[in-house]
Formats: structure tokens, C-alpha cells, sequence
């Protein structure tokens, strides 16, 4: 059975996983700026796999991926077969992670869509019924946001966010918890308002979360018809059985 090694290069985590055949195994999470050559060498030995693909939105990262493998990885771009149409101006532009997305929605739940990856960035990309990405939108991540607020401010501290228990808070920490979560809801269920109205006037569109915060904002929005954790992940393996 062909293996598969799946790698996520993002801002803040990189995720790499075997897929054995079309099922993804284990998925490993390391800090990006500790990713190295040596560390992917010994985790993920060239015998343990038959094939890489890779999506990187950093580049200074590629070099060590580079030293690990050799040119025994294909990198995702708008260079290659992807299974989807690109209708964009410029489509060097357009992240990785954001082809494997797309690539990822069509392929296990359908088009017309849209899906939101709640990363360092969170963003928002739209693929029509004709199977073509046609572009998208990006906004601060939720982290990022109150990181800020803490970076900031002398007295408002670094939260680690939840489900607000109310929506009046009690406390400093409690209302900063309900400003980012209701608050970041309502900044998504907007964006989501104003995509459809304007590329979907006549069209539903499936909307599929992704990514770190993904579950969190996405119970409260009822625009979502799924959270997919390993959509990238799935678009990668697409792709490289697609480029076999």
C-alpha cells in the first residue's frame, strides 16, 4: 500500500502525518520555529514512506524540508495539477494551505463552498460549482487578536480562550473571553454574509471549518455545515495521489 507523507507548514504549527492508502494516520504537531532538518529525518525516515507533499506558507522553513528529503517532495502551488480550476489574477499568490483546502473541500464534501481556516490568519476561501477557486478573503486570526490586546495594554492579560460562560463578563478575564469569542462570531458570520451575497446570490454554498480555533467559533455560527480538522491534510493527500 503507497505511503504518503503529508506535510502542513503554517505560521505557528506544522502537522505532518503517513497516509497509509486514502487513511491518514497519526498527526504530529511541532512549533514551526522549531522545525529542522534533523527533527524530520529521525521522525520521519525516507523508508517509512514512498511519496512527500508538502504546503508551506514559510518559506524560510522549505530549506530544511529540502535538507531532510532531497527532491523526493512535491510542493504545492498553482504550478502543478491540483484537481480544481484557478480563476485569480495572480495564483503564485495564493497560499499552499489554501490550494490543499479547496482541493480538500471539493473532494470530500462538495461544491459550491467555502471554507474557513482558523489559523494565525483566519481565512476564507471560495470555490465555485464549476470546481474553480475564484478567491477569498483573510483577517487576524483569534489568536493573534488577543495577543495583542496583551502586548498592548499594561493590565489585560494573555487569555487562554473558551466558551464564554456569559456574555457580560464578572471579571477582566471573563469579558475579554466573551469579547474575543462573541465578538470573532460575529466578525465571521459577517464575512460569510457579504461572500455569499456577493459570489452565491442564487446558490447555497457548503461552509467548512478548519484549523486551530475551528470548533470553538464554529458552534457559535450557523452558517457552518462542518468542521473538518484534517481538510488541508486530506487536500494534500489529493493532490499527491493526483501528481503520482
Amino acid at each position: 500500500m503507497r505511503r504518503v507523507l503529508l506535510i502542513d507548514i503554517s505560521n505557528s504549527f506544522t502537522k505532518i502525518a503517513i497516509a497509509r492508502g486514502n487513511k491518514i494516520g497519526r498527526v504530529h504537531r511541532i512549533a514551526t520555529k522549531l522545525l529542522n532538518a534533523a527533527h524530520l529525518r529521525k521522525r520521519f525516515p525516507r523508508t517509512s514512506w514512498d511519496a512527500s507533499v508538502v504546503a508551506s506558507v514559510v518559506p524560510e522553513k522549505n530549506l530544511q524540508v529540502t535538507r531532510a528529503f532531497g527532491d523526493a517532495v512535491l510542493w504545492v502551488g498553482s504550478g502543478i495539477p491540483i484537481g480544481i480550476g484557478v480563476d485569480y489574477p495572480s495564483p503564485k499568490e495564493i497560499g499552499a494551505d489554501r490550494l490543499a483546502n479547496a482541493v480538500g473541500c471539493r473532494e470530500f464534501h462538495g461544491v459550491p463552498a467555502i471554507v474557513v481556516d482558523f489559523g494565525t490568519a483566519v481565512t476564507f476561501d471560495v470555490i465555485s460549482s464549476a470546481s474553480t477557486y475564484i478567491g477569498g478573503v483573510i483577517a487576524p486570526g483569534l489568536d493573534a487578536m488577543t495577543k495583542y490586546l496583551h502586548d498592548r495594554t499594561a493590565l489585560l492579560p494573555l487569555i487562554r480562550l473558551r466558551e464564554p460562560g456569559i456574555v457580560v463578563g464578572r471579571s477582566t478575564t471573563e469579558a475579554m473571553i466573551s469579547g474575543a469569542v462573541h465578538g470573532y462570531r460575529g466578525l465571521v458570520g459577517e464575512i460569510l454574509r457579504q461572500i455569499c451575497g456577493e459570489a452565491f446570490p442564487c446558490e447555497t454554498p457548503k461552509v467548512i471549518a478548519t484549523g486551530g480555533d475551528a470548533e470553538l467559533i464554529a458552534a457559535g455560527v450557523v452558517h457552518f455545515d462542518a468542521v473538518d480538522p484534517l481538510l488541508t491534510l486530506r487536500g494534500l493527500l489529493c493532490i499527491a495521489n493526483r501528481n503520482a
